[in-house]
């Protein structure tokens, strides 16, 4: 039989989506489960989302579209942009493709040879190490424990540089911790950027709405404009506009870096629907007065997760100040037992908490930081103060 190509070999699943599918087996088993294991807003974009996608149908020409992206969606993204403090942007700068993830890869392609270095803090979203695997890339980890806020240091930032890596890879607000960044950190790491001129700088910041209370989103741009010939700014529809089903992902960097992404749109997908075209203008262009309300919702929910895990004996659980995720250090659980069963570390602890109390979490080994789990906590406003009771009561059961 002939064989599959080696890169095969490095390609793994998510972890993410492990967790999720042994969850909904249980559910379809009967299981009362409660899964905080999915990264989903788990909300509905406006009315007026719909009307655009139903018209876009109703006009469809059947031809391709722009392997950039129309004008229309990459003005309105322009302004999308603009809102966050990033100016001189032109449609030469920007180019769309099917979601983050997607973007995310293609640049990975593009700026990554076999055998070049990229560094990236963990915690990190699992996808990061995927595909740095499957194109071959050698990976620096910069370990930001919980003891440092899960945040990256000036300090470690300078090491990693030094060794000159070809691509830095940068999240704020994070995927997995919810932690944000202050003007203050950013700026600081912004000097630090600013003196190794050979390496490329991708945010990946699709939360940056998704700030809570008196907390802004800052970007290394914001403070150092001279770095905007390396920096590549990755956004998304789907965490914002609760869209993560349409597929419509978006950068804006230098020319070269947009260009390079329309190249291999033109071999990989061609362009993104038109349907989705529409939505996202849409999305980007009306009203926004749901995603604000979400941000509000979201802060209610990180209030009660952070309350109910800090009132556990022994973990450690960081203030998340954005997105909708909550990163406790449970490593307190480790060497002890649940009714019998050994819990040696994070993986076996979300093992039993699903088995025991039907409660999906994902292990923090997933993100890089075996000593922690990931909640995400956009379930039904219902389900999480039982979802925290039963986590509470896993904890108090352990031996």
């Amino acid at each position: 039989m002939p064989k599959l190509a080696q890169r095969m070999s490095r390609a793994k699943p998510s972890a993410i989506m492990l967790i999720a599918e042994k969850a909904r087996k249980l559910k379809a088993e009967g299981r009362d489960i409660i899964s905080f294991s999915i990264g989903v807003p788990n909300f509905l974009p406006g009315p007026h989302v719909y009307e655009a996608a139903k018209a876009a149908v109703d006009k469809d020409s059947g031809q391709y579209g722009s392997n950039r992206g129309p004008d229309a969606l990459l003005d309105a993204f322009l302004k999308h942009i603009e809102a966050a403090g990033f100016h001189g942007y032109q449609r030469k700068h920007c180019a769309v493709g099917i979601g983050a993830k997607h973007m995310l890869y293609n640049l990975a392609e593009a700026l990554l040879d076999p055998g070049d270095e990229i560094a990236f803090p963990a915690p990190y979203w699992t996808t990061y190490m995927d595909i740095a695997d499957i194109v071959g890339a050698k990976v620096r980890v910069l370990p930001c424990p919980a003891s440092q806020n899960y945040k990256l240091t000036t300090t470690q930032l300078d090491e990693a540089l030094s060794h000159q890596p070809k691509v830095f890879l940068f999240n704020n607000p994070s995927n997995p911790t919810g932690m944000v960044y202050s003007r203050d950190e950013i700026a600081a790491l912004a000097d630090v950027i600013a003196k190794y001129p050979d390496t490329w700088v991708i945010t990946d910041d699709i939360y940056h709405r998704m700030v809570f209370g008196e907390h802004h989103y800052h970007n290394f741009l914001h403070f150092r404009p001279d770095l905007a010939d390396r920096v590549i700014f990755v956004d998304s529809l789907s965490k914002t506009y609760g869209m993560p089903g349409w597929r419509v992902g978006f950068i804006a960097g230098p020319e070269v870096i947009a260009q390079a992404m329309v190249t291999l749109n033109s071999n990989h997908i061609t362009n993104v629907p038109e349907v989705a075209v529409a939505a996202a203008i849409a999305a980007l262009s009306g009203p926004q007065d749901i995603p604000a309300r979400k941000v509000r919702e979201f802060e209610v929910a990180r209030d009660q997760v952070l309350a109910a895990m800090q009132a556990i004996p022994g973990v450690i659980c960081p203030r998340p100040e954005g997105a909708f995720y909550v990163f406790p250090d449970i490593s307190c659980a480790f060497g002890k037992s649940h009714e019998g069963r050994a819990i040696p570390d994070d993986v076996a602890f979300c093992a039993a908490l699903l088995e025991a109390k039907g409660v999906a979490c994902v292990p923090g080994s997933a993100f890089g930081e075996p000593r922690a789990m990931r909640i995400s906590y956009t379930c039904p406003p219902a389900q999480l103060p039982e979802g925290m009771a039963r986590i509470q009561q896993f904890f108090a059961e352990l031996t």
